[in-house]
């Protein structure tokens, strides 16, 4: 490939807002000038937030996975992990199985659960209300970062309730935060082929632009490799960006690839490098987001650590549990010591977080 624009590399060098265009040129560029140039981005913007030690900490959180119920009628082609409520091995989670998870959670130093389900058509707002409120008596050390965009679109429709009262009640009933789940490519081309009963961008979009407005905020998340295009995955960037300008609720970005196995999905699949492109090209595109996060869950942990030369900043979480992407073939699993020690061997001084990227330690 040949080197980038003299031109371009001065001006990401400047800190100045990138085009479509210019993401699209940088995506073609040899792939560790590339990464020079997201790892050179990454120290301008956290060099700020840090008091100046912006390329010595890297982040992690110390938190859980739990999937209140595998139940969903929406079937996108790419989860393996859905299942109808007349499968055998369909469930909703006990109130006793939570508190087990929980409890295993708060005896590590868990400061953070993700929950996440599918879309139940069954289950009433006082089943969610009642579940937040006794989380939150029962573990208020824990802060509660669940439910994705499309499944707060699947609680207005099935409640029959605006948008802004579901968000409400669920923040006044323990809610502290929304992973950016269900994202996967924000082109709606692409969500028809790949989801065409999930929401849509603007609807996905509409659910964080509330939800910011409310003080509750968000990640952010692409699920690529799967139909898109290199300018879908920009697209989707661009919405993200725009979107952060609006309302400035976005704490990270995430990436990973589309996971194969058992799902009924077949398209392209990316490796290694198109992940660390990809990466490096949202951390140089999005200038308004503090943290890009490293999918060592995806790529595993020697390219989760090499991705913290190509713009990453967190290593996402320790994860004691993961049921989503390990039933469509991922299956990697880290300790918190062996978390801290990638991070040192890449040179970088470990730091736990909470929810809202403060450093804990």
């Amino acid at each position: 490939m040949p080197a980038a624009d003299p031109n371009l590399v001065e001006k990401v060098l400047a800190g100045e807002r990138l085009t479509p265009a210019d993401a699209l040129a940088l995506y073609r560029a040899p792939l560790e000038e590339l990464g020079a140039l997201a790892n050179a981005r990454r120290k301008q913007i956290k060099t700020a937030a840090y008091g100046g030690r912006g390329n010595e900490i890297v982040t992690f959180i110390v938190d859980r996975n739990i999937n209140y119920t595998n139940v969903c009628n929406v079937h996108c082609k790419f989860c393996a992990f859905y299942r109808t409520e007349r499968n055998a091995d369909s469930y909703v989670i006990s109130r006793d199985e939570m508190d087990q998870k929980l409890q295993e959670l708060a005896d590590i130093g868990g400061v953070q659960v993700l929950l996440q389900g599918g879309h139940h058509p069954g289950l009433g707002i006082d089943w969610y209300l009642g579940m937040l409120a006794h989380m939150r008596e029962r573990f208020p050390q824990i802060a509660i970062h669940g439910f994705s965009p499309p499944e707060f679109q699947h609680f207005a429709k099935t409640f029959a309730m605006p948008l802004r009262e579901v968000l409400v009640k669920f923040k006044e009933a323990g809610l502290a935060s929304i992973p950016g789940g269900g994202g996967e490519i924000l082109v709606d081309r692409v969500r028809e082929q790949i989801a065409p009963r999930k929401c849509n961008t603007g609807q996905w979009l509409e659910v964080m632009d509330v939800a910011h407005s409310l003080g509750l905020t968000s990640s952010a998340t692409m699920m690529f490799g799967h139909v898109e295009t290199v300018e879908d995955r920009i697209e989707h960037l661009a919405r993200l960006r725009e979107q952060q300008d609006r309302s400035g609720g976005f704490t990270a970005f995430i990436c990973w690839t589309f996971q194969p196995e058992h799902t009924a999905l077949k398209g392209q699949t990316v490796g290694a490098v198109e992940y660390l492109r990809t990466l490096a090209v949202a951390r140089l595109f999005l200038d308004n987001f503090q943290n890009v996060q490293s999918s060592w869950v995806t790529q595993g942990p020697k390219i989760g650590q090499i991705s913290l030369e190509y713009g990453a900043n967190d290593f996402g979480s320790v994860m004691m549990e993961e049921n989503v992407v390990s039933s469509a073939g991922a299956h990697f699993k880290l300790q918190k010591e062996e978390i801290q020690a990638i991070i040192r061997e890449a040179g970088y001084e470990p730091r736990v977080r909470d929810t809202r990227y403060r450093l804990l330690d």
